[in-house]
C-alpha cells in the first residue's frame, strides 16, 4: 500500500501546477515566451500525460489516455515553438488535468496487491518519481513567467538604492585528498545520481558563500565582460554574439543604478545575495577573473554534505564539469531522462533556486544545462 503521506505529497505536487496557470490569461497559457521554453500550458499538460503514461500504459497497459495526446505531450515529437498553438483550451486542459490528478491519485490508493510488487513500485519509486518531475516542470514554469515578466519589462524602473561593488571575500574551507562518498540513495534518486561512488579527490578548497551581486558587479566594473583573456573561446563567442554585458534579469536604470526584474516585475539588488541570471560561460569568466575556478560537482557535493556551505538553495551553482554517468550507470525507468544528455555539451549544477521543491533539495541532485543557458536561476561558487 501506498503511504499516505507520499499520496499528500504528490497532490501537493500537482496543485502547485495548477495554481500558476488558474490565473493567467489565455495569451500567456500558450505563448512561448523564450525559445529554450515551452508555453506554460504546454507544462501541464506534459506533467499530466507524464503520470498518465506511468501509472496506466506502463504500470497496466493501457494507453487508451495516452495515445491520443502522446504527438503533443512527448517532447521530441513537437518542436517547443509549435505546442502553443495544439495546446486545447486553457479551462479545458486545467479541468481535464484536475479531474485525472483526482483519478490518478484514487488508482494509487487503491492498487491491485499484485501490482504492488512491480519494479516501479518497489520502495513507492514511481510516486516519488511523479513528484519529483512535477517539481521540475514548476520551477520551469516559473522560468516562463519570469521571462514573461523579462520581455515586457518597460525598462523605465528607476533603482531606490544603489548597488556598490565589493571586492571578494576569500572565506573558504579545505577539504584534504582522500576518498569521498558521491551519489543519492534509492527511493529517491534518479538514475544518475546512481550508484553510489567512491570517488578519489585531490585536496580542494571552496568557498564557504556563493558569489554575490556586490561582487559580481565587481567584475562587471573591471571589464569582466570585455576582457578577453577571461573567456573560453566558446564564451568568447557567446557573449560577442549575444551583446551580453550582466546577468540576464540585471536592469539599469537612467543614473546607472542596477536593479532586477523578476516573477513579480523590477526589484532591488541586495549586495549580499547570490548573483543569479549566469550561464556556465559567464560563471567560468568570473572564476578566472578572480583567480579561481568553478568546483567540481563532487567537490561541492562532499563540501555539502558536511554543512559547510552557506546560501545554498538561494541559485543553481554551476559547476565546471560536464555532466557524465557514473561508473555502473544504469537508465532507469527510461533511457531519455538522463542518457542523451552525456554529450559534453550539458554541464551540472547542484543546490537549487529560491523556486526549487523540496523534493529535489538534496547534495545529490544533478541539475545540467548548455553552457550558454542564462534562464536557470543560476549563480555560482568559487574553488581553489
Amino acid at each position: 500500500m501506498i503511504d499516505d503521506q507520499l499520496i499528500n505529497e504528490l497532490e501537493q505536487s500537482q496543485s502547485l501546477l495548477l495554481a500558476l496557470v488558474d490565473d493567467i490569461d489565455a495569451k500567456t497559457f500558450c505563448a512561448q515566451h523564450h525559445p529554450d521554453l515551452s508555453p506554460i500550458g504546454w507544462h501541464l499538460g506534459h506533467c499530466t500525460y507524464n503520470e498518465c503514461y506511468w501509472l496506466h500504459e506502463k504500470l497496466r497497459g493501457d494507453d487508451s489516455l495516452t495515445a491520443p495526446i502522446a504527438e503533443l505531450y512527448v517532447p521530441p515529437r513537437t518542436p517547443k515553438g509549435e505546442r502553443g498553438a495544439r495546446l486545447p483550451r486553457q479551462r479545458d486542459l486545467i479541468e481535464w488535468t484536475r479531474e485525472l490528478n483526482r483519478f490518478n491519485r484514487h488508482y494509487l490508493q487503491n492498487l491491485r496487491p499484485e501490482l504492488l510488487e512491480h519494479p516501479l513500485l518497489r520502495d513507492d519509486y514511481l510516486v516519488h518519481f511523479l513528484i519529483q518531475h512535477n517539481s521540475q516542470h514548476y520551477e520551469t514554469m516559473l522560468m516562463v513567467l519570469t521571462q514573461k515578466t523579462l520581455a515586457e519589462h518597460p525598462g523605465d524602473t528607476p533603482a531606490r538604492q544603489s548597488l556598490e561593488a565589493t571586492s571578494l571575500q576569500a572565506d573558504c574551507i579545505g577539504f584534504p585528498a582522500g576518498h569521498y562518498r558521491v551519489g543519492g540513495e534509492p527511493p529517491q534518486a534518479y538514475d544518475n545520481e546512481l550508484p553510489v561512488q567512491q570517488t578519489k579527490l585531490d585536496a580542494f578548497s571552496i568557498s564557504r558563500q556563493p558569489v554575490s551581486n556586490s561582487e559580481y558587479l565587481g567584475f562587471m566594473l573591471d571589464g569582466g565582460y570585455t576582457d578577453s583573456n577571461h573567456w573560453s573561446d566558446a564564451g568568447r563567442a557567446w557573449c560577442h554574439q549575444n551583446a551580453v554585458s550582466q546577468p540576464d534579469h540585471w536592469r539599469q536604470d537612467e543614473t546607472g543604478n542596477w536593479y532586477g526584474v523578476g516573477l513579480h516585475g523590477a526589484f532591488e539588488l541586495t549586495a549580499n545575495e547570490p548573483v543569479s541570471g549566469l550561464s556556465h560561460h559567464e560563471a567560468r569568466a568570473f572564476a578566472h577573473w578572480a583567480g579561481a575556478r568553478l568546483p567540481h560537482e563532487y567537490q561541492w557535493e562532499v563540501a555539502s554534505r558536511t554543512g559547510a556551505l552557506e546560501q545554498t538553495g538561494h541559485a543553481w551553482e554551476w559547476c565546471e564539469n560536464a555532466f557524465h554517468p557514473y561508473d555502473g550507470f544504469t537508465p532507469f525507468p527510461y533511457d531519455e531522462y538522463s542518457q542523451p544528455w552525456f554529450d559534453q555539451q550539458h554541464y551540472s549544477l547542484k543546490g537549487g533556486s529560491l523556486y526549487t521543491c523540496p523534493a529535489i533539495r538534496r547534495p545529490s541532485f544533478r541539475n545540467f544545462y548548455q553552457a550558454d543557458k542564462r534562464h536557470v536561476f543560476a549563480g555560482l561558487r568559487l574553488a581553489y
